[in-house]
C-alpha cells in the first residue's frame, strides 16, 4: 500500500527529528550537563588568561566552562562560597583567611565549601618604584605615596605583612588603595611612588610601567622574609631573574603565595578527576596563555594547601 505524500513528509520530519536528539543525547551526557563557571581575576593581571586557558582545555575533554573575569582572590572566594561559580583561581594565604575565618573573613567567619583542586604557580610580591625616584629599599618608603592594591584584597594584606616585617604601618606612609592597573596608571604618572602587585611574573601592569619608565624593584631581605615565614606560614623566598622587566637587569629577592585552583561542593569526586586530569595532560596549552603557566608541574600540585580539604578526584590524580 502506498502512503500519502503528507503522511511520509510527516514520518520524515519525526524521524529527523528523532536523529537529532539522539546525536544530541549521545555527544552532550556526563559533565556537558554541569556548567563549569571559573573566577580568574582583573584583565591585566595573571588569573585571566590562565583561567581563560584552563577552560579551553576543559572544553576540548568533554566539558563545558568558561573563564570570566572578577575582582580576583577574595571576590573569587565570596563566589565560591555563594555557589556562583564551580571553580576559582585564588592566593593560597587567602584561602588560608577564608577556611580560618582571618584578616577580610574575620567578620563573615569561615568558608565551609571549599575543595582544593591544585596548586598551579607561584606568585610574587613586587615592590615597584621608578628608577628616578631614588627609592632603592623598602626602608625607603617611609613617608612616600604607596599604592598597595585595592581595600580588602589578597594583594593590600601582602604589602601590609611585608612592610611590618620591616616596622613600618601606614602611620608611616601615605596608601593609597588602588588596584594593579590602576597602580600602574599612577606610578606612571608619579601620583604615587611605589606601586605593589601580587601577581605572577612577569606581570602585565608591571612590564606596562616598565615599558614606558626605567624600573626598579624593591628587594625584601632575609631577616624579613624569616619574620614572615615565621608568622605567616603561606609565604616562601623567590628570586625574580635579572632581565624579567625591560631595562631592570638586576635579581631581586622577595617572597611570593601561591595561586592555587580551589573549588566548592559542586564539584564531586568524579569532576574533581576529569577536570585535573584534563589539566595536567595539556599543561603546554596552559603555559602557551601565559608564561607564569610554565611554572604549573604536577609535581608542585599539592605544595601550599595542606590547609584545606582536597577534592578526593583531584586527589586521587595527584598522587
Amino acid at each position: 500500500m502506498r502512503l500519502p505524500k503528507v503522511f511520509k513528509r510527516v514520518v520524515t520530519v519525526v524521524c529527523a527529528l528523532a536523529l537529532a536528539v539522539g546525536v544530541a543525547g549521545c555527544g552532550g551526557g556526563g559533565d556537558k550537563e554541569q556548567f563549569i563557571n571559573i573566577a580568574t581575576g582583573g584583565t591585566a593581571g595573571t588569573y585571566y588568561p590562565i583561567g581563560g586557558a584552563i577552560a579551553e582545555v576543559l572544553n576540548k575533554n568533554g566539558m563545558n566552562a568558561s573563564a570570566q573575569s572578577t575582582g580576583a582572590s577574595v571576590a573569587n572566594i565570596n563566589m565560591l562560597k555563594d555557589k556562583q561559580v564551580e571553580l576559582a583561581i585564588v592566593q593560597n594565604d587567602i584561602t588560608y583567611y577564608a577556611v580560618n575565618g582571618e584578616e577580610m573573613f574575620k567578620d563573615s567567619g569561615k568558608v565551609e565549601n571549599l575543595k582544593g583542586i591544585a596548586s598551579l604557580y607561584p606568585e610574587t610580591c613586587q615592590f615597584v618604584v621608578r628608577e628616578d625616584s631614588g627609592i632603592k629599599s623598602i626602608n625607603d618608603l617611609k613617608g612616600k605615596r604607596v599604592a598597595v592594591g585595592a581595600a580588602g584584597s589578597g594583594a593590600e594584606a601582602n604589602a601590609r605583612q611585608i612592610l611590618e616585617a620591616y616596622g613600618i604601618t601606614y602611620d608611616d606612609v601615605s596608601e593609597q588603595f588602588l588596584s594593579f592597573a590602576e597602580g600602574s596608571y599612577a606610578l606612571k604618572d608619579g601620583t604615587v611612588d611605589a606601586a605593589f602587585v601580587t601577581a605572577g611574573y612577569p606581570t602585565a601592569s608591571v612590564q606596562d610601567i616598565a615599558s614606558q619608565n626605567k624600573i626598579r624593584l624593591l628587594p625584601v631581605g632575609d631577616e624579613q622574609i624569616k619574620k614572615l615565614a615565621d608568622k605567616y606560614p603561606f609565604y616562601t623566598k623567590t628570586t625574580v631573574p635579572a632581565g624579567t622587566y625591560q631595562g631592570f637587569d638586576e635579581e631581586i629577592q622577595t617572597v611570593s603565595v601561591i595561586a592555587i585552583l580551589v573549588a566548592n561542593d559542586k564539584i564531586d569526586a568524579a569532576l574533581g578527576e576529569k577536570l585535573t586530569k584534563a589539566i595536567f595532560d595539556n599543561l603546554d596549552k596552559i603555559a602557551a596563555a601565559h608564561s607564569a603557566g610554565k611554572n604549573i608541574t604536577k609535581e608542585n600540585a599539592l605544595k601550599g594547601m595542606d590547609f584545606i580539604t582536597m577534592n578526593e578526584g583531584a586527589t586521587k590524580v595527584l598522587k
